[in-house]
């Protein structure tokens, strides 16, 4: 049973969710014809329930203290797919990265045993070294995304602790251009901003250096980073350590773009701490996305949250909203994720 307030939504079969329900919704916003729906979602903590022999002390199972049964699992995976039917409108997003997923399996049961099924989806994933036993994924639809090929990258940190790899997946987008597509998870603040920066600035370096390894090859790539950055906009990690620029108005072709920081000047943001939303589920695009003349092409509202009320619930303690989690510390809440996902329509080009 939900014992969490979170508004729920009733699911009348595949067309009805898709077309009914969500083609209509002031969050859905219209597709570009021909074009690309990116996605990325933080699922907070998406483990099977089932215990693991290489993990004895699992955070998340039937035994654990939080009490994670087959049900409660079923439910969260429920939830997620409609998510990714509220986002896509009349058609799920084309790509749809996620991290904080425990294996294959779990990306699999959203991918083929739920409605997402009668997409012709491929999932990438493989199980990276983190310590809580979390990786990254990508779930592509075949039929607008050919996929070329796939790596998976590994951070190094100064402490030498684990943590979640670096995703690069490559494809072609309706026989139009090729896109890059990188998906990732930066170290936590676990232990306080300062003392944690360093290994996020390593893997936001590693970031840069593998699109700059794209660029070198191809200067007219057209690249996407997502990611889960644990930190803002207007931090080092992403000014110093990735590069990005922030004059949106540019499009060198060598340069990284930085999508996020005017929504963050706006105070938008992908999730709510100490009463203050942030937004740190970031994406940035190379020059040639921010190009009206290639394949394909973006404009920097093209990048958005997307805080459908259902993925809400009021904030006594602070006022406003937040959005609704699975757990509140080792209470079960019943809600999604403590992310909001956030968006990336690309455009065809003329």
């Amino acid at each position: 049973m939900r014992t969490g307030r979170c508004r729920s939504i009733a699911v009348g079969g595949l067309c009805a969710l898709l077309l009914a329900a969500w083609s209509g919704s002031a969050q859905t916003r219209p597709r570009s014809e021909g074009g690309l729906r990116l996605m990325f979602y933080n699922l907070e903590n998406y483990f099977s329930p089932f215990a693991d022999s290489l993990m004895p002390n699992k955070e998340f199972s039937e035994s654990s203290p939080r009490h994670w049964t087959w049900s409660r699992f079923v439910e969260k995976t429920s939830g997620i797919f409609k998510v990714i039917a509220a986002v896509g409108g009349a058609a799920p997003p084309d790509l749809i990265g996620v991290c904080e997923v425990e294996s294959r399996f779990v990306l699999n049961r959203i991918a083929y045993e739920t409605p997402l099924a009668k997409f012709p989806y491929g999932v990438v994933h493989r199980e990276s070294p983190d310590t809580r036993g979390i990786d990254v994924g990508l779930l592509y639809n075949k039929e607008t995304f050919r996929l070329l090929g796939a790596r998976f990258f590994t951070t190094v940190l100064p402490s030498h602790r684990t943590t979640r790899d670096i995703l690069l997946a490559k494809g072609v987008v309706n026989a139009l251009d090729t896109l890059h597509v990188m998906v990732c998870h930066l170290p936590s603040k676990y232990g306080g901003a300062a003392a944690s920066e360093g290994s996020r600035m390593a893997a936001a370096g590693l970031l840069r250096r593998i699109a700059d390894s794209i660029l070198a090859a191809s200067p007219n790539a057209s690249l996407v980073i997502m990611g889960d950055f644990n930190d803002t906009p207007d931090s080092r990690c992403v000014s110093q350590g990735l590069g990005a620029s922030t004059h949106l108005g540019g499009c060198a072709r060598d340069s990284l773009y930085n999508l996020a920081l005017p929504l963050h000047s706006a105070g938008v943001g992908s999730l709510k701490y100490q009463g203050m939303w942030e937004v740190i589920d970031l994406m940035f695009v190379s020059g040639n996305l921010l190009n009206r003349e290639a394949p394909l092409y973006c404009l920097p509202a093209d990048y958005y949250v997307f805080a459908a009320p259902f993925l809400l619930e009021p904030d006594e303690r602070y006022a406003g909203e937040k959005p609704c989690r699975t757990y509140e510390g080792f209470r079960y809440h019943g809600g999604i994720s403590d992310h909001l996902p956030v968006v990336l329509d690309l455009r065809k080009g003329f």
